[in-house]
């Protein structure tokens, strides 16, 4: 029997990307994580399974090593007690973790997924979603990404990064939904 409730999936909201945005790199959906904290309260109102998924850094100079500022969780959308933190050391939740494992034992076939950042951590861990048979939903307004320079040093905006992420996610890896439907679904939800 499969659970009949979703999973939310919220992938690494923590403090070294404000320090990124302090030390000067643009994002866009500057709601993301108002958005991520509307969905932790409606997934825990209905008693649905939350995942949360820490990124630890590997690297010295790793904004996300834990025994620097940023690897600390952003208060909004920190874990209740009794939640599930998962600790990651790649760009999916799934890699070297026991978040497949978990969500089989508890039959979770419905994962929706928000955090940061869109077209890394976020999108590798759907994408792994949808291959694994989950059926994965990515929330577009509860992730947000950064400008990046390309490799022909072409400048690209999170906007349009964000938005090519979710392009190629659609359909394919995921749906793509906004906090507010996801959250009048549960809510329509039989107990």
């Amino acid at each position: 029997m499969s659970h009949s409730l979703p999973a939310l999936v919220v992938v690494d909201v923590q403090r070294a990307f404000d320090e990124w945005e302090a030390a000067g790199k643009r994002r866009n959906n500057p709601d993301a994580v108002a958005r991520i904290a509307d969905l932790l309260r409606a997934f825990r109102k209905r008693g649905a399974p939350i995942f949360h998924i820490r990124h630890e850094g590997t690297k010295p100079t790793s904004s996300f090593l834990p025994q620097r500022s940023g690897y600390a969780v952003k208060d909004e959308a920190r874990e209740a007690p009794g939640e599930a933190v998962i600790v990651k050391r790649v760009n999916s939740a799934f890699i070297g973790t026991d978040l497949e494992t978990r969500l089989r034992a508890d039959n979770i076939t419905t994962l929706v997924i928000c955090g940061a950042t869109t077209n890394h951590c976020v999108e590798t861990t759907t994408r792994m979603a949808g291959n694994l048979g989950f059926d994965a939903s990515l929330v577009r307004d509860a992730t947000w990404t950064f400008d990046r320079i390309g490799p022909d040093g072409d400048k690209h905006s999170a906007e349009e990064i964000h938005a090519m992420t979710l392009s190629n996610l659609n359909g394919e890896f995921a749906r793509i939904v906004a906090a507010a439907d996801v959250i009048a679904s549960l809510e329509a939800m039989r107990q």
